[in-house]
């Protein structure tokens, strides 16, 4: 305390020269117009300033709410495309759509762990089996599709992606109903090649390859990828095509996975079949 006022006394003529400063200016600007509004107007820019930083700050923090509230918002939009296809496709056009109507649901989910560069991939996401998540489903992101779901516990899949010569798509060229089978040649995360595509189709270097919707995890023109180039496979009567992937594996965060209502149904009647 002896200190505080010691300092105090030592600089008494400061800070009477500063009381007075402020003094004089209160005076200044009370008493005169031009500065008055001089005053306020400087004030005025620096607190819209600090609330221009301070709502830039908050937007930052929020955008992570506000990519949930995008990712939802395009997931439902999809369900509805998708099932305007179907309808086109069945001329059955309604003029209502009801959830209960769609057959492909969408899980959003966040990518947690993922890897490009292993022989086999595989990707981990923060969903699992009370978020209805099962083994079999598709997964894919805004630009194409990842890979299928391989595992599940509680609260988190594994899933297989396109980098893992272990699993195989059906694709197709867009504008063709003719398909062969997607495959990773297990070289770069960029590209993959799409096999047994029968000689006779007519496709050129840029065509789009989506799903050929010849599998219960993925729906019919899912974007895959596009024709980079193709060659001819020993038996001269199959195509392989190189196609560069839309996903890119390497920054990989949300994802989507695809429910299918009726593949149960279907897996089933198959499996009486097979047996």
């Amino acid at each position: 305390m002896r200190n505080l006022i010691q300092f105090f006394v030592k600089h008494s003529s400061f800070f009477v020269f500063l009381f007075f400063a402020i003094i004089s200016f209160v005076l200044l600007i009370r008493f005169n117009s031009y500065h008055q509004s001089v005053f306020f107007s400087s004030a005025n820019s620096m607190v819209a300033n600090v609330y221009s930083i301070s709502g830039d700050i908050s937007s930052y923090f929020g955008l992570k709410q506000v990519n949930e509230d995008l990712l939802e918002r395009n997931l439902y939009l999809e369900k509805k495309l998708l099932v305007l296809q179907e309808m086109l496709d069945e001329n059955n056009i309604q003029s209502e759509l009801a959830d209960e109507d769609l057959k492909y649901d969408f899980i959003p989910a966040q990518v947690i762990n993922n890897s490009v560069t292993k022989i086999k991939n595989y990707i981990t996401l923060n969903k699992g089996v009370k978020d209805s998540v099962e083994v079999g489903m598709g997964v894919a992101d805004q630009n194409g599709i990842i890979g299928i779901v391989a595992l599940v516990s509680d609260h988190f899949a594994v899933v297989n992606s396109i980098l893992n010569p272990k699993w195989s798509l059906s694709a197709k060229v867009l504008g063709s109903d003719y398909f062969g089978s997607l495959v990773w040649d297990g070289e770069n995360s960029q590209y993959a090649v799409l096999e047994e595509l029968p000689r006779h189709v007519e496709f050129e270097k840029g065509d789009t390859i989506i799903t050929s919707g010849f599998s219960t995890a993925f729906p019919e023109g899912l974007p895959v990828g596009i024709v980079e180039g193709y060659n001819r496979q020993k038996n001269d009567n199959f195509y392989s095509v190189k196609v560069k992937l839309f996903a890119d594996f390497n920054r990989l965060k949300s994802v989507r996975v695809i429910k299918n209502k009726d593949s149960k149904e279907q897996l089933n009647i198959e499996k009486e079949v097979n047996n």
